[in-house]
């Protein structure tokens, strides 16, 4: 059954922590938005292959897929404050490695370190997230999942000030940007180990309520399987935009790397408000029915994308990234509260799917452009909005207050 479960009270929501723990959370995707960000340069330079290219978005991905629900199953058992710090200190290692890597497989060792540190990091920081929240869940998430998303609106950014000019060894400037992880994170674990310790100690209770009716545990699994394809259909699409529709920009449109990676950066920026502005409405209007908004706009636009002339491609990639990213923190939210006695699980479950499937969709999409050409892919690619349908069969959730 979905039930609620009890935990020590506490005060207020942490306003501090939350918006720390987004500014981390933009730092550290911003580390594993050098990787894609490095896509062209690596195709030009190494002459690698989409399916190449595909591969390294998989090593990336895959690894901090699968560890993602690991760590959040371990941290529900035995929380790790001073994982986060960790985790971020083995993205400097990835980052290291990627700057100097003379070989293919040297690259892809490096991205496994990044995909190591991510996955540590995801599940602890949206665990921080929760517990400073209270009762604000939706803008905590938000605030925690916008920080992660303006870190990889910076890719095409990255690529186009910063690889273009000085090539692969550029990415040692983010050196820096790990270290200043490093020495945030560790702030905060002492602040988590400290909540750890005062929830020990109190013996007052408070109950964590769910927005959704009480289920059985076969409505459950049914209602995360729903999830966890809507989590595909939307990841799929992203990475297919973030990491391979620049070729298809200047492939169709003429333009060069610089200029189309300002297109993306306009998808992912649009998608980091979209992802803002999604958890505080959730708040208002519930879960499901943000999940439902943020399926149904982009289906016709995705669609005729591939299509239309330039200057419309530039309003639909805003109405887009803003529409399909509005959900993001809000499956988060929706699958802890599903299972709300797994916070740590359902983060790693959540988001870390996300990972992994961007990881297969990279081969897939590498492996077809490839096979059929760049064009073709994106067309194929235009229709998997269609998939995050199933979310009208999602449990409707209700507005909740917590107890204090």
């Amino acid at each position: 059954m979905a039930k609620a479960i009890t935990s020590p009270a506490a005060g207020n929501p942490v306003y501090p922590v939350m918006f720390a723990m987004g500014a981390c959370h933009l730092l550290n995707d911003s580390l594993q938005a050098v990787v894609p960000a490095m896509f062209p340069i690596l195709e030009a330079d190494l002459g690698l292959t989409y399916t190449q290219l595909g591969l390294i978005a998989f090593a990336l991905n895959m690894v901090a897929s699968v560890l993602q629900p690991v760590v959040g199953y371990i941290s529900d058992r035995k929380p790790m404050p001073f994982a986060l710090p960790l985790g971020m200190a083995s993205s400097f290692l990835g980052i290291a490695g990627l700057a100097f890597a003379p070989e293919y497989w040297l690259i892809v060792v490096s991205v496994i370190f990044l995909g190591f540190g991510s996955a540590i990091f995801h599940p602890e920081g949206s665990r921080v997230a929760f517990m400073a929240a209270e009762s604000k869940r939706g803008l905590s998430q938000s605030i925690y999942q916008v920080g992660g998303n303006s870190g990889q609106a910076l890719a095409p950014l990255i690529s186009a000030f910063i690889l273009v000019p000085l090539g692969q060894r550029g990415a040692a400037l983010f050196l820096f940007v790990a270290a200043i992880g490093i020495f945030i994170l560790t702030r905060i674990s002492f602040w988590y180990r400290e909540r750890l310790a005062k929830e020990k100690l109190q013996k007052g209770k408070k109950t964590i309520l769910s927005s959704l009716p009480a289920m059985t545990k076969k409505q459950v699994g049914v209602a995360l399987t729903l999830l966890l394809v809507i989590i595909f259909a939307r990841s799929f699409y992203v990475t297919n935009m973030t990491s391979f529709y620049i070729f298809h920009l200047m492939e169709s449109y003429k333009l060069t790397i610089q200029q189309g990676q300002l297109y993306i950066f306009l998808f992912l920026a649009v998608g980091a408000a979209g992802t803002f502005f999604g958890g505080p409405l959730a708040d208002k209007i519930g879960r499901k029915n943000v999940i439902v908004l943020s399926l149904l706009v982009p289906i016709p636009l995705a669609a005729v994308l591939p299509y239309v002339p330039l200057f419309a491609v530039v309003l639909l990639l805003a109405l887009i990234g803003f529409f399909i990213m509005l959900s993001f923190s809000v499956t988060v939210v929706y699958a802890q509260e599903l299972v709300p006695s797994k916070i740590g699980t359902m983060s790693g479950l959540t988001v870390g799917l996300a990972f992994g499937m961007g990881a297969i969709g990279g081969v897939v999409i590498g492996m077809l452009m490839d096979a059929i050409g760049v064009y073709e892919t994106m067309i194929i690619v235009s229709f998997l909005p269609i998939i995050g349908l199933v979310g009208l069969w999602l449990p409707q959730d209700k507005k909740i207050s917590a107890t204090h």
